[in-house]
């Protein structure tokens, strides 16, 4: 019988190092519906600074945002002119406004399928429980593009997985990690992004839109008031395109100066004065990135953690004192909530899974 794959971590993830950028194949698939409707996009290009010659080129997020913006006021259409009815701008407002009031995330999501029957005619959301799992399914209701791989089809997937997750991060005041996604297209040449926008674990040829989250997350309490809409509202839609990504130039300092003062454990307080901030600035500022202080914290631990129990043979205990443990108990329960399993037993799992591949232990 084969050994169960090493655990998932089920914490926020790695962050890269650079200013944040959008991948040439999402600026084709958001043009798509202007296209096709036979409007220039040239001049809004023009305003965006955005060129199309290379197609390797990457675009700034915030660069992105404004032309997402731009193309929902040239065309009165908050879906890009993809399917056969415009959505009128407000609709996202109005989403947003229905999920207020609610007291849970899937109170929340429930109210957002309903809206979105009302204003897509041509794909239909659902969030249903399945186990210990939840799903997000997207599907279509009737065939209305140029064919499966289709840019528009394939940006029209992306675009309405990518404002419903990151609606539902934002009502709850947290990241919200997709465990997997199963999209219903080919691999396109853009996807090495997915693990930025979406998740690591993406996969493709689907019949549907499948993603999948641990179902306790449905349960987290709606955190999110009419003030805070207001706030939120600013640069919006476009503005989800810059919140929960996983290169965010806040959550990397933060995280880079965690690590590097490890075993010393950092409190928030520290670290705004290290980035000639106030705590409260800082609380903020990753807060419209979708993240927070303790997050970070413990997905640094996490990801040193599990470096050191697979390439090293340190002892648990000097471990978790590297890690700023106090209490080897406290890094163990740490670990098991991340993992689902003790740091004794990922060894032993990953040295079974090493010498079943034939690898040296």
């Amino acid at each position: 019988m084969p050994l169960p794959p090493l655990p998932v971590p089920r914490t926020l993830p790695q962050a890269r190092r650079h200013q944040a950028t959008v991948a040439m194949g999402f600026v084709n698939g958001m043009l798509s519906g202007m296209l096709r409707h036979g409007h220039d996009p040239a001049p809004l290009l023009a305003a965006t600074g955005i060129s199309l010659a290379d197609a390797a080129n990457r675009i700034p997020v915030d660069r992105y945002a404004t032309l997402y913006n731009l193309i929902i006021a040239e065309l009165d259409d908050e879906a890009f002119g993809l399917f056969s009815r415009p959505m009128p701008p407000g609709s996202f407002e109005f989403l947003c406004r229905g999920m207020l009031g609610t007291t849970t995330l899937e109170e929340a999501l429930s109210r957002a399928c309903r809206f979105l029957r009302l204003v897509l005619a041509e794909l239909r959301v659902a969030v249903r429980r399945r186990g210990t799992h939840a799903e997000i399914e997207i599907a279509e209701t009737h065939a209305s593009f140029g064919g499966r791989d289709d840019p528009a089809r394939v940006f029209a997937f992306e675009w309405l997985l990518r404002l419903i997750h990151s609606v539902a991060c934002w009502f709850v005041n947290r990241g919200i990690a997709l465990d997997a996604v199963r999209f219903p297209y080919a691999r396109p040449a853009h996807a090495d992004d997915y693990a930025l926008v979406y998740t690591e674990h993406s996969s493709f040829e689907g019949s549907t839109l499948l993603a999948r989250f641990h179902d306790n997350l449905l349960d987290l309490p709606v955190r999110r008031d009419d003030a805070a809409l207001g706030h939120f509202l600013e640069g919006a839609p476009g503005r989800i395109s810059m919140l929960y990504r996983r290169d965010r130039e806040m959550v990397v300092r933060v995280r880079d100066l965690l690590r590097a003062a490890l075993p010393d454990n950092l409190s928030i307080e520290d670290v705004a004065r290290q980035l000639h901030l106030s705590t409260r600035t800082l609380h903020r500022r990753l807060e419209d990135e979708g993240s927070s202080f303790r997050l970070i914290k413990e997905a640094t631990r996490r990801d040193i953690a599990i470096a050191l129990l697979t390439k090293t043979a340190q002892p648990v205990g000097a471990l978790a004192a590297d890690l700023g443990y106090a209490d080897p108990s406290a890094f163990y329960r740490a670990f098991v909530g991340w993992t689902g399993i003790s740091p004794e037993q990922y060894r032993s799992r990953l040295a079974a899974l090493r010498q079943q591949a034939g690898k040296p232990a």
